[in-house]
């Protein structure tokens, strides 16, 4: 390895920009990169721009039409299609729309390839993660699903087992969807349960198609799961299957979405407790994919309070800089803040959290839906695996 850690950043991606009323606003990356300047972490990990993704390498995952029919959008946006998702209130259309969701696509994929490749061993891209993009449509905020075309980018430079940890609030259906039936991936969600929040899918019954079993794996929680049973079901079911799918790399997407202050859902999770599992998936990658680890944002739209904090956590995190969490946050930052949003913003690191949780080896509770949920997953999926539920 040339490097350790590399951060994938253009200030262009915050022309993803769906309009001041949409709850996406791009504001949340701009205020990211200014945290992770105002820590110095630019100066722990290398800072690089990619080019935009170009058709041969979004064509890995999206199909010709709709790519054309993007690229039609981003001219005309009054003409976006919206049988394809186009120019609906979830994915407006606007100008510039493929170009924009091209570079963000070329930051995911640029920093596969450095993983594959040896230069580094991490890669972040927190304007990434827009996991529900389909093949043929938008969908979810998502123009061009960017952590699919990373991993199919690794398939393609020969990776046999890629494992994908999804820790946003919605279930990554556009991931799993990508690879179905794809049994060099392994895509593991886990997200409030369909009937209460979009998309609606990702029941524990979802497992992968016929020639990928087990290749899906679904964690639907309740609303209002805690830190506590957010991350006993993180750890009841993520070690063991990694261990038995002894993956090359990992690919984690981490929205911000799950917290209390989120507009758009219902769990109850602090910084804290996001921050630890993205300290798990960084360790997760170290003990089973020699530390290859593309680490991407997600959904989070909390954009002042939550996402800037965590996404420079998983920052210092890849950069093996951790960022105390009883840090203040440092005046430059809360005086850029109040510049760009004229809003104050939080003074800490942290949500004054230390979540513990219980082990699932110390016993199952029949009473406790969290646990329900769990069980039924690892009843799912586990024989697939040769691994006792």
């Amino acid at each position: 390895m040339s490097g350790e850690a590399r951060l994938m950043w253009d200030e262009g991606v915050a022309g993803y920009d769906f309009g001041p009323s949409h709850p996406m606003d791009p504001v949340r990356l701009t205020l990211t990169m200014r945290l992770v300047e105002a820590f110095g972490l630019d100066r722990r990990i290398d800072v690089v721009a990619a080019s935009p993704a170009g058709d041969p390498t979004l064509a890995l995952v999206h199909r010709s039409p709709y790519l054309d029919a993007v690229r039609h959008a981003s001219l005309h946006p009054w003409e976006a299609d919206q049988r394809l998702g186009l120019g609906t209130d979830d994915t407006p259309a606007f100008p510039g729309m493929h170009e924009v969701s091209a570079l963000i696509a070329g930051q995911s994929v640029a920093g596969a390839d450095d993983i594959w490749r040896g230069d580094v061993r991490h890669s972040v891209n927190f304007s990434g993660g827009l996991h529900h993009a389909m093949p043929a449509a938008a969908s979810g905020f998502c123009v061009y699903n960017d952590a699919a075309l990373a991993i199919a980018r690794l398939l393609e430079l020969g990776a046999e087992r890629v494992a994908y940890i999804d820790t946003d609030v919605h279930h990554g259906d556009g991931v799993q969807d990508a690879f179905w039936d794809d049994p060099r991936v392994l895509t593991i969600s886990l997200h409030e349960h369909p009937r209460t929040l979009f998309p609606g899918t990702g029941l524990p019954e979802e497992t992968g198609g016929e020639a990928a079993p087990g290749g899906a794996v679904n964690v639907p929680l309740p609303a209002g799961t805690s830190d506590q049973e957010w991350l006993r079901a993180l750890h009841a079911v993520v070690p063991e299957l990694l261990t038995a799918f002894r993956p090359q790399v990992v690919v984690s997407q981490h929205g911000a979405d799950g917290h209390f202050e989120d507009p758009l859902a219902h769990f109850a999770l602090s910084l804290d407790a996001q921050r630890l599992a993205a300290e798990s998936c960084h360790d997760w990658a170290h003990q089973h994919a020699e530390g290859r680890w593309l680490a991407l944002g997600g959904g989070g739209y909390a954009v002042i309070d939550v996402v800037p904090r965590l996404w420079t956590h998983l920052v210092a995190i890849a950069a093996h800089a951790p960022v105390d969490p009883t840090a203040a946050t440092p005046d430059s930052w809360l005086k850029a803040v109040y510049a760009l949003t004229r809003q104050s913003g939080p003074r800490r690191m942290t949500d004054g959290r230390a979540p513990r949780w219980r082990d699932w080896a110390d016993g199952y509770d029949p009473a406790d839906t969290v646990d329900r949920a769990i069980l039924a997953t690892r009843r799912a999926v586990y024989p697939h695996h040769g691994l006792l539920p």
